[in-house]
């Protein structure tokens, strides 16, 4: 893409300053479009060193309402950031609907970097790669439109623009020692990018290569796709996304109504005492080897109304060293978690390396919930199985022990609980009418639990089925389940 590329020739200054009166003639008119649409926005500005991203994104933020957009500034990972999934950092600085966000580099200025400083291995390269791919995927499947630029200049005058810079006091500091290493290895430089600009120019999320000689000319270039990219996302936002096939390897899991639930599924007090105190003391024990070892955990529970979930996080908690677990409870989404891509809120709870994160409900929401109270469109939520995998092989490649748990009861001991809690003073907060209404699409959403149990539970991550009519047995399966799967992996 860069290589023999020569660019659309510069017009004259004439010209240049027509066109640009009329593009920013149609950026005002779309600022009101955008918010009234609801579009997200995100541009990408990437290019060599000393070709202007800062600059750009100044002349391109110019002329756009102050409250409609943010600028961030991708340096190199923090510690805390380098703690966390790669694409963490860049999930959370997505926009909300009606938003537009710059980012002054990204995910190809650290990912290229670290390719040509020898910091990553080629396996690992390739991964990020694929996990880029997929998150421009999900973000423009999801409604955003992605703009990337990549500010391409000649080794001549990227050199001449050095010059330049360090010629200065006041400007030699924009000189970073990057910037000078990428003119001594230009080719090498080169044919990095190259790859990259190919392996990740997506129809949906292409890349747009400007000529940076004039900031004018770069300034016009850069204005005329975003305008374009915006009217063409206001006419195809009506459009359904294909379906994509599952390509992650399944276990097969059961009905629901193959889940046994008889006596054999239960377990005397003192036995369940015995049994709690050894595991949580082994649990314990292996937490502290977890955070040594900088391995991060994820455990997300589905389930019932009144199925036991809450019980079941209580008993594990209580093994673990607080400062090293945080438990997440998932309610309905607030606005402007709703004005975001439905997995953000997941995305910016995530753990670091060394800790525990337990999700009391999760992003599972989408294909049950959300489905069936229609809170998400038929395509929405038959496209979130895969994006679904797709998030959990980002964490299961991060190095996530993921443990997934479905707490399971039948209808009747549902009743059962239902009218204990009502009828109980101290236990009536835990009922509300929407538990009530959820109940009377009980075969409804057990259709959807098998469904979601089908196409989710993947070899890296699969479902663990807790048979809770008697609330000790579903504790105890829980701890032993978590504890062979830290030994797995620690031992």
């Amino acid at each position: 893409m860069l290589k023999g590329w020569n660019g659309v020739s510069k017009p004259s200054e004439e010209e240049m300053q027509k066109r640009l009166a009329a593009v920013l003639e149609k950026l005002a008119v779309q600022q009101v479009q955008l918010k009234e649409k609801k579009l997200p926005v995100v541009v990408l500005v990437e290019g060599w060193g000393t070709s202007g991203k800062g600059s750009l994104i100044g002349q391109m933020i110019k002329d756009i309402d102050p409250r409609l957009f943010r600028v961030a500034s991708m340096a190199e990972p923090t510690e805390e950031e380098s703690r966390k999934p790669f694409l963490c950092r860049y999930f959370s600085k997505i926009p909300e609907a009606g938003q537009m966000v710059f980012l002054d580099s990204g995910w190809m200025s650290e990912v290229v970097k670290q390719r040509l400083y020898g910091k990553i291995d080629e396996e690992t390269y390739i991964r990020r790669i694929e996990s880029i791919r997929r998150f421009e995927r999900q973000l423009t499947d999801n409604g955003y439109l992605v703009l990337k630029f990549f500010l391409h200049v000649s080794k001549k005058e990227q050199e001449k623009r050095i010059e330049k810079l360090l010629s200065h006091k006041d400007t030699k500091w924009r000189v970073s020692k990057n910037d000078q290493w990428q003119n001594a290895h230009y080719e090498k430089c080169l044919d990095v990018f190259e790859h990259f600009l190919r392996e990740t120019n997506m129809p949906g999320a292409p890349w747009y290569i400007i000529d940076t000689k004039s900031r004018t000319w770069a300034k016009l270039q850069a204005l005329e796709t975003l305008t374009q990219g915006i009217g063409i996302a206001f006419e195809n936002r009506a459009l359904s996304v294909p379906l994509m096939q599952n390509v992650f390897p399944l276990v097969q899991m059961p009905l629901l109504s193959e889940v046994t639930l008889d006596e054999s599924k239960s377990m005397g007090l003192e036995e369940y005492k015995s049994e709690l105190k050894r595991l949580q003391q082994r649990l314990g024990e292996l937490h502290n080897r977890l955070y040594r070892k900088k391995v991060p955990v994820i455990i997300a529970y589905e389930g019932w109304d009144a199925a036991g979930k809450g019980g079941n996080i209580k008993r594990l908690t209580a093994a673990l060293d607080p400062r090293g677990y945080e438990v997440q409870p998932i309610a309905s989404p607030q606005p402007y978690e709703k004005a975001r891509h439905y997995l953000w809120r997941f995305w910016t709870r995530l753990p670091k390396t060394g800790h525990i994160a337990i999700f009391d409900r999760t992003w599972y929401g989408r294909v049950m919930v959300e489905r069936l109270e229609g809170f998400c469109s038929t395509n929405d939520w038959m496209r979130a199985y895969n994006e679904i995998n797709e998030f959990e092989k980002e964490l299961y490649d991060w190095g996530a022990v993921i443990i997934k748990f479905w707490v399971q009861i039948d209808k009747d001991t549902q009743l059962e609980r239902f009218t204990d809690r009502q009828n109980s003073p101290q236990k009536s907060w835990k009922i509300t009418e929407e538990d009530w209404r959820n109940r009377e699409k009980w075969d409804l959403y057990e259709a959807a639990v098998n469904e979601m149990f089908q196409k989710t539970s993947t070899e890296f991550a699969p479902w663990h089925i807790l048979e809770s009519v008697d609330k000790k047995y579903a504790r105890i399966k829980a701890m032993k389940i978590v504890v062979d799967e830290l030994e797995r992996v620690l031992d």
